[in-house]
């Protein structure tokens, strides 16, 4: 395994981390026993970063990491995050950024996860009624309360995190970013790099679409899974975004290597301040991810990949449009 430091900080994590999320909500029906399996896999093969919120299954899948961290949370690099506010019976209820809120969600993750302080804590998505002052103020306190160790961002904007970033230090910014979302190179990972921040991609694997699974809408069969209702999944998008997929399936095939090894490959080749987190509840996934890991990529080979994906080609939006209004803040 290789591993890697989050900006200035002295926090270092995995290359490749473990994204929790779809254990418990959005991409169907999980499997406690495969994801708590999953995660014990993951450390046995030297993966230490992994990722949560408390919105994730409403809370559960803070639990579900929890138990299964229980017995080896010093091998554990644990990041949450806060600010997606829901209800008990899973209704969305907007983003908290509020100072009391801050202290009160950071207290009941901690008792759902199970452990004392949380390695690396995320306001979720930024508040546009909270100045970030405020809300970095009131996690800054977290830290001086010794509940947190590093405090992170996820899917804020330049501004907002030059801004945060003087109020106190920021390990790490997490947004999505993979050969089909490229967005952060318009700005955003220079800033990071200018300030000494780390870059957590999240769905660096296009939520999947980027391993070849799918050939058809109809793959996506599970009436849970949340991507039956997203943009770029729509009919006509997914037509049109066949055919990234089908020029990555080539240059892996050409490699010697998968579709999602070579996906995820080109991301850690975007330089060493980066540790993507691909999310999987199964031990085949998550061993060839972290194929990845072996697959050199030369100037040739990203030369290529810059062609066939180049920045906004995608088609259709990340998120539907009611959600877009809470990226970039």
């Amino acid at each position: 395994m290789e591993y890697r430091r989050l900006g200035k900080s002295s926090l270092v994590v995995s290359a490749l981390g473990l994204g929790c999320m779809g254990m418990s909500e959005f991409y169907g029906e999980g499997d406690e026993q495969e994801s708590l399996a999953t995660i014990h896999h993951a450390l046995d093969r030297g993966v230490t970063f992994f990722d949560t919120a408390d919105m994730y299954g409403v809370g559960r899948n803070e639990e579900l990491v929890g138990r299964a961290l229980k017995a080896r949370r010093h091998e554990a690099i644990v990041a949450t995050k806060f600010g997606n506010a829901r209800g008990a019976d899973g209704a969305f209820l907007g983003v908290n950024g509020r100072p009391e809120y801050v202290q009160q969600a950071c207290e009941a993750s901690l008792r759902r996860l199970r452990i004392p302080v949380i390695d690396l804590y995320y306001q979720h998505r930024v508040d546009p009624k909270v100045p970030i002052e405020e809300t970095v103020g009131a996690m800054s306190r977290l830290v001086e309360q010794g509940k947190v160790r590093y405090l992170g961002l996820s899917e804020a904007g330049e501004k907002t995190i030059r801004r945060a970033q003087a109020t106190h230090p920021i390990a790490a910014l997490q947004s999505e970013y993979s050969l089909w979302t490229r967005d952060p190179e318009e700005g955003i990972l220079a800033v990071c790099r200018e300030l000494g921040i780390g870059f957590v991609p999240y769905s660096p694997l296009g939520r999947g679409f980027l391993t070849g699974r799918f050939e058809k809408t109809a793959d996506l069969a599970d009436p849970k899974d949340f991507r039956k209702h997203h943009p770029r999944f729509e009919a006509e998008n997914f037509e049109k975004n066949l055919r990234i997929v089908e020029a990555i399936k080539q240059v892996a095939a050409a490699k010697g290597c998968t579709p999602a090894q070579l996906a995820l490959a080109w991301v850690l080749a975007q330089g060493k301040d980066l540790a993507p987190i691909p999310g999987t509840k199964r031990r085949k996934y998550l061993d060839d991810n972290l194929g990845a890991l072996e697959v050199q990529l030369s100037s040739q080979d990203l030369r290529r990949l810059d062609e066939v994906a180049p920045r906004g080609i995608t088609a259709g939006t990340r998120y539907p449009a009611a959600h877009m209004g809470a990226v970039g803040l």
